[in-house]
């Protein structure tokens, strides 16, 4: 089975291009072997790109634990990028299949390669203010989802790397998140720039989460602390977050390929016909 380890902000994927190749076991435990770094190949987790009926592919997305997510605003843009550098479309804009729903890209292409894209990410559906108890102190966290489920935290500085590791896994399977919920530790650093530390639902720490950072943005938005347009700082590098006035989300980062590889025990699809 080929693969692509492709990575947008140090969120990196294993991705598997199924118009061509066949997975050698499910994706629920194939995803655990291969995100593994010292007995796998070492990452966030597994992206699929497959065919679809109505978009130009389908993105199917596990997390390092084998859990599958609704969505990934990184995974999504290295898929265009994917798409678009294999020649499977030449367009600069696409669509793509989620469990979210269609996920329209608008590629940014240089000297023929796709270096990024700004993603329209959906509309932002706010919940309910959750008071929870975790690592010795209380925390208030917005529900927001992006297709997938997040807990938002606004905080008046940026968090302590211990801190993060202990409240974020109490916080991510906290009862109030009955499918748990990706936790963001948001800190506005000017009107249009925030910082944002986020402890993924099946994955842990990461260096980046896009959906993430557009729930983010958008709480600290709502709640005046920022502008409609502003830069989210990562601890993998930054993304350009629009909320627009129709109220989609436009997300824009990069988006790199790392390395292709070969995993044993999968056969080729043009091979068995």
């Amino acid at each position: 089975m080929r693969f692509v380890k492709m990575e947008g902000l140090g969120n990196d994927y294993l991705y598997v291009d199924l118009f061509r190749e066949q997975l050698p076991e499910p994706p629920e435990t194939l995803a655990v072997r291969l995100s593994r770094p010292h007995f796998g190949v070492g990452a966030d987790g597994l992206i699929l790109i497959g065919p679809s009926d109505r978009a130009d592919a389908r993105m199917r997305v596990f997390n390092a634990d084998g859990s599958e997510a609704k969505m990934c605003g990184n995974g999504i843009r290295c898929v265009g990028k994917y798409l678009y550098d294999s020649g499977r479309c030449t367009r600069e804009t696409l669509r793509v299949d989620t469990l979210a729903g269609i996920r329209s890209l608008k590629l940014t292409i240089e000297d023929g390669v796709c270096t990024g894209a700004g993603v329209d990410m959906g509309i932002p559906v706010f919940g309910k203010t959750v008071f929870a108890r975790a690592a010795g102190r209380d925390w208030a966290l917005q529900e927001v989802s992006m297709g997938n489920p997040h807990g938002v935290c606004l905080m008046p500085e940026p968090i302590d790397i211990k801190l993060f590791c202990e409240a974020g896994p109490l916080l991510e399977r906290h009862e109030a998140f009955p499918d748990r919920a990706n936790i963001e530790f948001c800190h506005a650093m000017s009107r249009t720039h925030i910082r944002v530390d986020v402890w993924e639902r099946g994955s842990g720490r990461t260096l980046a989460c896009g959906t993430g950072a557009c729930a983010a943005m958008a709480t600290a938005c709502r709640e005046g602390k920022v502008e409609r347009r502003c830069r989210v700082t990562l601890p993998g590098g930054d993304l350009d977050i629009l909320w627009r006035e129709d109220d989609h989300i436009i997300m824009t980062g990069p988006a790199r390929t790392v390395f292709t590889g070969e995993w044993p025990g999968a056969i080729r699809r043009e091979e068995h016909g």
